[in-house]
């Protein structure tokens, strides 16, 4: 598109505007390892068209990213997604998805900054991808949530051997989900949503 001799500049799309009626944002961080489907789940749930850092993979990856189970997967994010869902007329939701190299992990120091919680996205063809993750956000002391992205070819498991396998408290909800779908998606935030609220209640002063 050509501007020139234009005096103004494009501004956000309309339906990209902040609701007026929103008073209360969070900031949630979509985590997990290379190829679980973080983008795709930012992209489905947003109601703003969503802001990608996807560049094509090239050579250089090779022997340094694992990426079993993605062998079709041809661009990868090498900073942040960025997308926005309003649950409620007042609340709004800012969802930034990490990149899932571990060579790109030195980002996620900003990204975490000030997040209220997180989404664990995990593929049980490579649970091994999401144990690092788990971890870091334990050392963090960011809540969090597992969602199981369900992958046609994979493996599925009883909720309480996938726990174990990730050694995760009992609190901690799983839910299983399929990224690409907006609904799916959605849950997966309100469960967030109702498990930080959990916290903050047996945190309250009785």
């Amino acid at each position: 598109m050509d501007f020139k001799g234009s005096d103004t500049i494009p501004g956000p799309r309309t339906e990209d505007h902040l609701p007026h009626t929103a008073t209360a944002a969070v900031k949630i961080v979509i985590v997990g390892g290379f190829g679980v489907g973080k983008t795709t789940m930012v992209g489905s749930v947003s109601e703003i068209r969503p802001l990608t850092t996807e560049e094509t993979m090239t050579q250089a990856g090779v022997g340094v990213d694992d990426n079993y189970g993605s062998d079709t997967k041809t661009a990868t994010t090498v900073a942040m997604d960025f997308g926005r869902i309003s649950i409620t007329e007042q609340l709004v939701l800012y969802l930034f998805g990490t990149p899932g190299q571990e060579r790109f992990w030195f980002l996620w120091n900003g990204l975490f900054e000030g997040a209220l919680g997180a989404v664990v996205l995990i593929d049980t063809r490579r649970l091994e991808v999401s144990f690092d993750v788990i971890g870091r956000l334990e050392e963090r002391g960011v809540p969090f949530v597992v969602a199981v992205n369900s992958f046609p070819d994979a493996p599925r498991y009883p909720i309480d051997d996938l726990r174990s396998a990730l050694d995760l408290a009992a609190e901690i909800p799983i839910i299983e989900c399929d990224a690409r779908r907006r609904a799916s998606s959605r849950d997966v935030l309100m469960t967030l949503l109702r498990f930080l609220h959990s916290l903050a209640l047996a945190k309250a002063p009785t």
